[in-house]
This record gives structure tokens, sequence and C-alpha cells, in this order.
């Protein structure tokens, strides 16, 4: 449910869009409040002015809550962001242990505003060589041949 202090939030997450827009930036901005509703830290959008197809602010506040907060105040943590997170951001966020994302537009209402905002969809393969990935696999978490020892 969508309160009034999470629309004042969003609201600074537009206007960190609009910043975005003024800087020469794509469109998007996002914030963490922290579990006691203090903002922790803001990111706009930067893929042109960084040339990096990561750059999203939604990640890079991921990337930062992971490195900067510990489990606890991570999960007590909301993100709030101009648009509904794409699929990298969202598995940031998911790894990250964020506890809550609000956003105001949703990726329905961005590619309605936007039509030639879509992705082409990349043709994936597999699963393949099950026995051969399954070592490293094993190996790293302690069920295989190394982790064993």
């Amino acid at each position: 449910m969508i309160t009034p202090a999470d629309e004042d939030f969003l609201r600074r997450a537009i206007a960190l869009a609009a910043r975005a827009v003024a800087l020469g930036d794509a469109p998007y901005g996002s914030l963490l409040a922290g579990p006691d509703g203090t903002v922790l830290a803001e990111a706009h959008n930067t893929v042109r002015r960084d040339d990096d197809i990561s750059a999203h602010p939604e990640l890079k506040l991921a990337r930062w809550a992971a490195r900067e907060l510990d489990p606890g105040t991570a999960a007590g943590t909301t993100m709030y962001t101009s648009c509904q997170p794409c699929g990298m951001c969202a598995g940031g966020i998911a790894r990250s242990g964020l506890g809550r994302v609000v956003y105001a537009l949703s990726t329905e209402q961005l590619v309605g505003l936007n039509p030639s905002g879509t992705w082409p969809v990349v043709p994936q393969d597999g699963p393949a060589l099950f026995d051969e990935a399954r070592v490293p696999i094993e190996d790293y978490y302690g069920r295989g041949p190394a982790g064993a020892r």
C-alpha cells in the first residue's frame, strides 16, 4: 500500500529523474530511505555520461547498499524510484537484500510513453553440459571433491 510518505519520496525520485534530463542523462531517478525514513543515498541514470549500460540508478543504489549496509538495515530499507526497475536492476536489488521497492511508473506505462524504449529478446539455449558445469559450483559451495576436504 502506498502511503503519503511514500508519495513524498516518489516525488523526490521524480525530481532526480528531471535533474538527470537537465544534465543530458536519461530520465530515471532513485533514492534509498532507511528504516527510520532518512534518505541514505540518491542516484540518477548516467548510462550516456558514463558510457556504461549498467549505470541505472536502481543498480547503483543496490550496489551501494550491498557494500555499505548491514543485512538488517538493508532489509528495512525502501528504494523509491521513478520507474519500475528493469530485470537487471531487479536482480541487483534482490541480491542486495533491500526490503521494499516503491515505483512511480510501471514498465507498461513507460513503454506507453516511449514505445521505442522496448528491448529485443535475446535467444537463450540451455541447459547443457550439466555434469561438467556442476563441478565448479559444487566445489565452491562445498559439495564437491574440493569442498569435501
